[in-house]
């Protein structure tokens, strides 16, 4: 008889399953993976649909990529860049924008870079 007292739980088990998940409110971009080769973790980075790449400044031997969203931000830097191979992503998050990085080259070079990035969160928008 104990057994007939869970066939109501077991019933509803299966529709319990296909109820909804909530939704993530966190930003969907690709997350760095420093253990990932400076190539690999590059092309999964550019293949997220969700990312546009910002127009290439020859002078700056970065590339920029940005979520359509804009809440995150990915530097690939190119021969010739301090510290390359480096990848930093800037996540902006409750009014703070955070930077973190895939040093794969020169560590000084990606202080370089780091710093630049820093810089540029102290710039206003007019």
């Amino acid at each position: 008889m104990r057994a007939h007292a869970a066939l109501p739980f077991l019933i509803l088990l299966p529709i319990c399953a296909c109820t909804p998940q909530a939704v993530a409110t966190s930003d969907p971009a690709l997350p760095l993976d420093c253990s990932v080769p400076f190539e690999a973790q590059t092309a999964k980075i550019v293949a997220q649909s969700d990312l546009t790449q910002a127009p290439h400044d020859v002078n700056e031997p970065y590339r920029f990529y940005s979520t359509t969203h804009g809440r995150a931000s990915y530097l690939i830097t190119e021969p010739g860049a301090p510290g390359h191979p480096a990848i930093l992503m800037e996540v902006a998050e409750r009014g703070q924008v955070t930077i973190t990085g895939c040093p794969y080259g020169d560590k000084k070079g990606y202080g370089q870079i780091v710093a630049y990035l820093e810089s540029l969160k102290s710039v206003t928008r007019r």
